[in-house]
């Protein structure tokens, strides 16, 4: 079974291909790869992140069909059905890397500092749901200089929320947790940007 670091390898190349606008030959699909995977499956990696369609895991890790184990979620928040599915594909497959996967001017982000300073009084209880897990990671950003300058405020509160998504998986299951105490399991954060399409592991990195 690949190792979380060869699994993070992978990743970080396949970023490097996408952002250089070159795609590898593995990922192309053809019958015998799916007549292949209907024996199963083994994801070298699971991919909690945004919902946002300029965000495809599979596309901008230059990975092909059974890959990664993707669970997709507006604002990249952890909820316990993420946090299932997690325990899921690691406990099932084996895989041994979760990365918490957020964007630059990501609109859930947005979305959640627009409520916090002036709230709505007919927003869906659903929404509103997404924010009240977004907040927590974002809330005292706006009790400092940062309220004064937008920008910069969302790009912090975009990285706040990444951490506290990891976070959360690293210690919100005993499933996970175990995993992780025996270096069978590693949790990174990272961000990608949709200017330039790199991605940046920068939580939790080994």
């Amino acid at each position: 079974m690949i190792s979380a670091i060869e699994s993070l390898d992978r990743l970080q190349k396949g970023n490097r291909r996408f952002a250089s606008g070159v795609q590898s030959r593995d990922t192309l699909m053809g019958q015998m790869q799916r007549d292949k995977l209907l024996l199963g499956q083994n994801p070298s990696a699971i991919i909690l992140g945004c919902s946002d369609s300029r965000v495809p895991a599979e596309i901008i890790f230059d990975q092909g069909l059974g890959d990664l184990f993707v669970i997709r979620v507006a604002g990249n928040i952890v909820a316990p059905s993420q946090i299932g599915s997690v325990e899921f594909a690691a406990g099932r497959f084996g895989t041994p890397l979760v990365v918490v996967l957020g964007h630059s001017m990501c609109g859930a982000i947005q979305a959640t500092l627009e409520e916090l300073q002036q709230p709505t009084e007919n927003q869906s209880r659903n929404q509103r749901s997404i924010v009240d897990r977004v907040r927590p990671s974002v809330e005292a950003l706006l009790a400092t200089e940062l309220r004064h300058e937008p920008d910069e405020l969302v790009k912090q509160a975009v990285r706040a929320n990444i951490r506290a998504s990891a976070n959360q998986l690293r210690h919100g299951s005993e499933v996970l947790e175990q995993l992780i105490d025996k270096n069978a399991f590693l949790v990174v954060g990272a961000e990608y940007s949709l200017e330039t399409g790199v991605v940046d592991f920068f939580d939790g990195m080994p």
